[in-house]
Parts: C-alpha cells; sequence; structure tokens
C-alpha cells in the first residue's frame, strides 16, 4: 500500500508544484539567509585579520593555535584555492588540513616535529599566493589603513560565501524542512524530545518524535554496524511494544541533475535498514524542489515512498 509512490498520474502535477514552492521560498529568503551569512563571515574575516596582524603575522605558531582560520587563508590568495588544492600544492597530508578546518585542530596524534614541517610547508603556499592587490598594505611592510582592512575582510567574506553557497542554502533547507515537519506533527498532538542522549530510536515514547538521530545498522554484506543518521524519527501514538518508528529522510533539490545523480543514497539507506531490522522499517522521504519522474519512478522502484512539503498533510495517510 503506498501513498503517493503508487500514483504516478498525479507525479507529474507534484513536480510543478514542488518547483514551484521551492522557487518561492528561494526568491523570498535565500538573500535574506546570504546577507546574514555574509555578515557572519565578514567578522570572521576581520577576527583571521586581527590574529594575524592583518598577515604580517602568519607563522606554524599562529596556524597550531588557531587552525578554523586556514578556511579564510584560502580564500586570501590569488587565486582562491580549493581545500584539496592546498594539499596538493603544499604537499602536507590530507588528514592535516581536514582536521584543521572540519575538527578545529590540528590532529593530536601528529608528531611535533612533522606537524611544524607540514604548517610551514602550508604558510609558504599562502604568503606565495597572498593576493596583493587586496592586501596592499604588505608592499607597504605595514598593517594597513582601516578602511584598506575593512575592504579586504568584505572581498574574503564575499569569497567565502560564494565558496560555500550550496552548504549554506543546504542548511536553510533542512531548517526550513525541519520546522515544516515539526509544526505538522505539533499540531496533530505529538511531543518533540529534544534529547536523545541514551535512547535507542525504538524506545522513543508514543506520540513523540525527535531530530538527527543515529540509527545503528549493519553494512550490507557485512556483520560491522555502522551509525546512520536520520533526520526525523516519529514513533506514532498507535505504536505497540517492538513497533519501529517512521524514519524521515529531508530532501531538498535546487536542479533536477543532482537529484538524479544522489538517488542511489536512498536505495542504499533502506537496504542497510531492511537487512538490519526487516521489512517492517518504515522509510520515507521528504522532498521539496527538482525531482522529476525519473528520480520517483527509480525511488518507487525501491519501494520508497515519499511526502511532498507542498503537501505535508500526506502524513497522516501514513498513520501518524
Amino acid at each position: 500500500m503506498g501513498v503517493n509512490k503508487n500514483k504516478p498520474d498525479r507525479w507529474k502535477t507534484d513536480i510543478a508544484k514542488s518547483v514551484d514552492f521551492y522557487n518561492d521560498w528561494f526568491l523570498r529568503s535565500a538573500p535574506q539567509v546570504f546577507k546574514e551569512t555574509r555578515l557572519k563571515t565578514s567578522a570572521q574575516v576581520e577576527q583571521v585579520l586581527k590574529l594575524t596582524a592583518n598577515f604580517t603575522r602568519l607563522n606554524p605558531e599562529v596556524l597550531q593555535e588557531y587552525p578554523t582560520i586556514l578556511p579564510v587563508l584560502r580564500m586570501a590568495t590569488c587565486p582562491p584555492i580549493a581545500r584539496d588544492r592546498l594539499i596538493g600544492l603544499a604537499g602536507v597530508p590530507r588528514n592535516l588540513v581536514k582536521s584543521m578546518e572540519d575538527n578545529e585542530r590540528v590532529p593530536p596524534l601528529m608528531k611535533p616535529l612533522q606537524l611544524q614541517e607540514n604548517l610551514k610547508k602550508i604558510e609558504k603556499v599562502i604568503r606565495d599566493l597572498l593576493d596583493s592587490d587586496i592586501f596592499v598594505w604588505l608592499d607597504r611592510d605595514d598593517e594597513g589603513k582601516t578602511e584598506e582592512v575593512l575592504r579586504a575582510a568584505t572581498i574574503i567574506a564575499d569569497r567565502l560565501c560564494g565558496a560555500e553557497a550550496n552548504p549554506i542554502l543546504r542548511n536553510a533547507q533542512e531548517k526550513r524542512q525541519l520546522a515544516s515537519i515539526q509544526h505538522w506533527l505539533e499540531k496533530h498532538g505529538y511531543t518533540f524530545s529534544e534529547s536523545t542522549t541514551g535512547k535507542k530510536f525504538d524506545n522513543l515514547s508514543p506520540g513523540t518524535f525527535a531530530f538527527h538521530f543515529n540509527v545503528p545498522v549493519r553494512q550490507t554484506n557485512s556483520d560491522k554496524e555502522v551509525k546512520m543518521p536520520i533526520d526525523v524519527v516519529i514513533m506514532p501514538f498507535a505504536a505497540k511494544p517492538g513497533d519501529f518508528p517512521v524514519l524521515i529522510e529531508a530532501k531538498s533539490a535546487g536542479d533536477f541533475t543532482n537529484t538524479n545523480k544522489r538517488r542511489k543514497e536512498e536505495a542504499t539507506k533502506v537496504s542497510q535498514l531492511r537487512s538490519t531490522y526487516g521489512n517492517d522499517i518504515r522509510f520515507i522521504l521528504f522532498l521539496s524542489g527538482y525531482f522529476d519522474s525519473n528520480y520517483l519512478q527509480y525511488e518507487a522502484a525501491e519501494d520508497i515512498d515519499w511526502v511532498w512539503e507542498h503537501r505535508v498533510s500526506d502524513f497522516a495517510e501514513f498513520g501518524l
């Protein structure tokens, strides 16, 4: 029994409504999202300039003490360089740069001498490529005038926002989608479980839901257990002891191409869930944006159903 997967006669209409829904949100909200992020990013860039005395004090010690400045440094070069490009140019271990940017620390197990040597290599690449058209004071051997520093910070902030445009949008979309689900659930009497610490995903009380739950699953063709992140876990009011909650994956897309490239991800997830917990486990997509018939056909063939964000009331048809 299906809700949307078995109704291809209305897919075309839903696709058009979904695209309109996404485009309306983008035109109304995306500029504000970028504006807020740009202001925040400008403050981060100004802080990096302060820590490095406007790039006149850039050395391994600063990099080690403030590893989070590395993304800003990559955008301060001419041309701006991607993470992988920096790794290649500097000839440093990938885990060093990844740890600095993602974990906000240098690798704790890297030997001090090796760490210093690698940080020197990073410093040299950044120094050699610093954009002299932006940091005009470097040629004068001073720390720059106030207006010059502010102008430079704005330019680097714009570069960072441009480089991070997709993540910024994805975060905003996820926040909107989760808010939409929460609003519908609470309107229908469900209670949000703020803390999931120590809880198992299938031990939620009936009539409650939680966000960002890690569900243990066995990898395909392996007994190895991994944690699968699930956006929303909902235990229906009618659930009996031993019943599984409904698992929701929120997905939003701004073009058709990207969704068709990634459609196998959901199939892999549901395959691992079913091989671990059996076919009674329910995994539902919450879709908003550009999902065409090819995508829907693929998911339906994998026995994956979905709810459109423009018609969130369909959750009721899943027994919620």
